[in-house]
């Protein structure tokens, strides 16, 4: 039998019986939907992982003291998560006792000779460590492999200003001048703070860019504006490039960040739990710095157990968190399809049942066993192609909704396509035993059916 007649009697087939194709293909139709979605949502999930960790360096740091007595007055804010809120407690040197540094050599005594720093006793007996400029210092000289370094702090108070119209709630970061370059962001006008303005613990900011359209509708509006944070009055000295989440941390959209030392004197006083944040010059060479960072911090507070984050790990946390997601939305499609093609074999089943004298008259006629494999296939294959074209114009329809709750979705023609074929092979596939079933009938048999 030629193609033409074989498609022919297909497309009368499949015409004569609408009604019983529409509800055959829905499974296939809701597995092409969700297998088109599955793709759609993951990708989506995986560009909102890059863009949330594109500002960040691979070698960043965190390092931050967890308290066992939260404050509500501040948390740390590092680049990319926090220490947890602490509560008061007398800033500790970065002294250290003396001892063998991590690569090798002798480390000073810094108990007497560094400004503010405290022997090994007193820090044993301390409740609460706060980490210090001179503890940033420290790691600088004694870790190996690093190539910048910063501390900063972060916490929330109330703004006034610009076209507020009543105090507002925002996050506050402490940072010192480098805190731009360690957390790769870029101003879209005027500068960063300087070390000037650290040094004389001026109230100047610098506003992320949500933050500057809340207070005073555009950047440019914003630039030597003035805030009132804690009723006193900063300059805006710059507003930085939209960036996009961080992470759990600090987000330098929705952030204003003053000099380090003016936020300690006028907003947070020693009641602050800092992160200090370092860069490692190899990213391959991480784990080994953390080690070493280890070993210095333990050396310096012995009694104190500190959180060290990198930013490696927290990406491959978030990929490997979407990649579960996806593969639990995979594993639902498949199941859904697996439902569809029983579902077509059933149907098949009862068609070949059905048509059994049919299929004794085209073998009379001459039709060879492998004609009626092909049209019963083209027959499955006709019903998922159905139920597969639906399905995409499905995922397409209901793309606004998943968005509508916060949810990236990116379709793709890729997507639809694999789509397609999955929907058809899988009727194919569940199709042809039914279809080998039928083309094994014998002709006096099936001309006998009643």
């Amino acid at each position: 039998m030629k193609m033409s007649e074989l498609f022919r009697l297909v497309m009368i087939n499949l015409t004569q019986n609408k009604f019983k194709v529409i509800l055959t293909s829905i499974g296939i139709l809701v597995g092409t939907a969700t297998i088109m979605m599955v793709i759609a949502i993951g990708t989506g999930g995986k560009l909102e992982v890059a863009e949330q960790f594109k500002n960040l360096n691979a070698g960043a740091i965190d390092i931050s003291y967890d308290t066992e007595e939260e404050s509500e007055s501040s948390f740390g804010g590092g680049m990319f998560g926090g220490g947890n809120p602490s509560g008061g407690g007398m800033p500790s040197g970065g002294g250290m006792p003396s001892g063998e540094m991590p690569g090798g050599g002798e480390r000073p005594d810094f108990a007497s000779g560094m400004s503010g720093g405290f022997g090994a006793d007193s820090r044993i007996n301390q409740e609460n460590v706060v980490l210090t400029e001179s503890d940033r210092e420290d790691l600088e000289v004694f870790v190996p492999g690093l190539s910048d370094s910063t501390i900063s702090f972060s916490t929330k108070s109330d703004i006034e200003g610009g076209e507020l119209d009543e105090a507002t709630s925002y996050t506050i970061a402490g940072v010192k001048s480098n805190y731009n370059t360690v957390s790769n962001m870029t101003l879209s006008i005027g500068e960063f703070l300087t070390d000037e303005n650290e040094t004389s613990k001026e109230k100047v900011c610098v506003l992320g860019a949500n933050v500057a359209k809340e207070i005073f509708g555009s950047t440019y509006d914003a630039y030597d504006g003035t805030v009132y944070i804690d009723g006193r009055p900063y300059t805006v000295s710059g507003v930085i490039e939209e960036m996009g989440t961080v992470s759990s941390g600090i987000s330098p959209d929705d952030a204003i960040f003053i000099p380090y030392a003016t936020g300690i004197k006028y907003i947070t006083g020693d009641d602050v739990s800092p992160t200090i944040t370092v860069i490692a010059e190899d990213v391959d060479n991480v784990d080994t710095v953390i080690e070493n960072i280890e070993a210095i911090l333990l050396d310096s507070y012995p009694n104190s157990e500190f959180t060290i984050e990198d930013a490696g790990s927290k990406m491959d946390a978030a990929m490997a968190s979407n990649d579960t997601l996806t593969m639990l939305l995979i594993a639902m499609a498949v199941i859904v399809f697996i439902v569809g093609g029983i579902g077509i074999m059933n149907v098949l089943f009862v068609s070949v049942k059905e048509r059994t004298n049919e299929i004794g008259i085209l073998k009379a006629l001459g039709c060879m066993q492998e004609d009626i494999l092909k049209e019963f296939l083209l027959e499955a294959s006709g019903i998922s192609l159905i139920g597969a074209v639906f399905g995409v114009l499905i995922a397409l329809g209901i793309t606004p909704v998943i968005e509508s709750f916060s949810v990236r979705v990116e379709l793709s023609v890729a997507g639809a396509v694999i789509s397609l074929i999955f929907g058809v092979l899988t009727g194919t596939i569940f199709g042809f035993y039914p279809a080998y079933k039928a083309s094994k009938l014998i002709p006096v048999v099936a001309l006998n059916q009643e």
